[in-house]
């Protein structure tokens, strides 16, 4: 079973008033972390998609501007003599690639965006001098009018996926590629056995 949990837990070691924020994971063993479909070797393993989920939730929801930490609390003690620093470079693997996979992400949505204003400005260029146009051979009411107008209104239409994507798209994108580069430097310590417990989440 895995339980998690987001808190933030005063550091007494810094400060007394500092505070740092805590994400927690209560686990059975480290199996429970890692994607056990992922044939990789452990250093390279990508983590199980729920617990990556609760990470990066947790993590937008703690304080942008403090240090994180993601403790992990073990029923069963690792095997590994050095689990910590081995399960600390796959996180920080997982996430690095996670980030690394968002800043792709968003050169492809903005070379997209470039070639649809390319071809939606074309197009908008087009419809207005065929509009031009027929106002110089028409008369300027009833129903050449109303076409004239649909040219550019269909016009500008075509203009509204591209400056959606530069007004709106790409920033959630920017958002979660610096989360996951802040997730991909964190610390993480393992804490085994009866040396710290936290509620169970039903």
């Amino acid at each position: 079973m895995m339980v998690m949990s987001a808190s933030k837990h005063q550091n007494r070691e810094v400060s007394r008033d500092a505070d740092r924020s805590i994400i927690e994971l209560h686990l059975h063993s480290l199996d429970q972390l890692f994607d056990t479909r992922d044939p990789s070797p452990f250093r390279e393993r990508d983590l199980d998609p729920k617990a990556d989920e609760f990470i990066v939730d947790s993590a937008r929801e703690l304080c942008s501007g403090q240090p994180r930490e993601i403790a992990l609390h073990l029923d069963q003690a690792p095997d590994h003599p050095d689990a910590q620093r081995v399960v600390s470079d796959a996180m920080r693997t997982h996430f690095a690639r996670r980030s690394d996979f968002s800043r792709r992400e968003l050169r492809a949505l903005l070379r997209r965006g470039l070639i649809s204003l390319a071809v939606g400005l074309t197009f908008l260029v087009l419809l207005f001098l065929i509009a031009q146009a027929m106002g110089l051979v028409t008369a300027e009411s009833g129903f050449p009018t109303l076409v004239r107008e649909s040219l550019l209104i269909i016009g500008w239409v075509a203009m509204w996926r591209p400056l959606e994507i530069f007004l709106y798209d790409w920033w959630p994108i920017v958002g979660e590629q610096r989360l996951h580069d802040r997730l991909s430097r964190i610390e993480v310590r393992i804490v085994s056995g009866d040396d710290y417990r936290i509620p169970h989440c039903h």
